[in-house]
């Protein structure tokens, strides 16, 4: 079983959701715990070590340090228009 990282970015940006989003979220989330990569996730173009999982119109963007057996989130947002890949290349440069 992984241990979850930046679980506090998660809770910031579940403010003021709808309760079944923030359930959604929180039940892929956990799953990470337990499987770091599921079919669903997708390896992240143009990053080595970043991938993300679907929950509709939200992504949780996160990186699997596998020699840690750590999943550390990144982000997790609205995919809008690509909003959360181009928040999460502002935060990575």
């Amino acid at each position: 079983m992984a241990k979850l990282d930046g679980l506090e970015i998660v809770l910031d940006f579940l403010q003021g959701l709808q309760p079944k989003i923030v359930a959604q979220i929180a039940k892929n989330i956990l799953a990470l715990n337990m499987d770091p990569l599921p079919a669903d996730s997708k390896k992240l173009a143009g990053y080595s070590d970043l991938y993300r999982v679907s929950i509709g119109e939200y992504r949780i963007v996160y990186r699997f340090l596998v020699d840690e057996d750590l999943v550390e989130v990144i982000l997790v947002g609205k995919r809008n228009d690509d909003e959360v890949y181009k928040q999460l290349k502002r935060m990575l440069e």
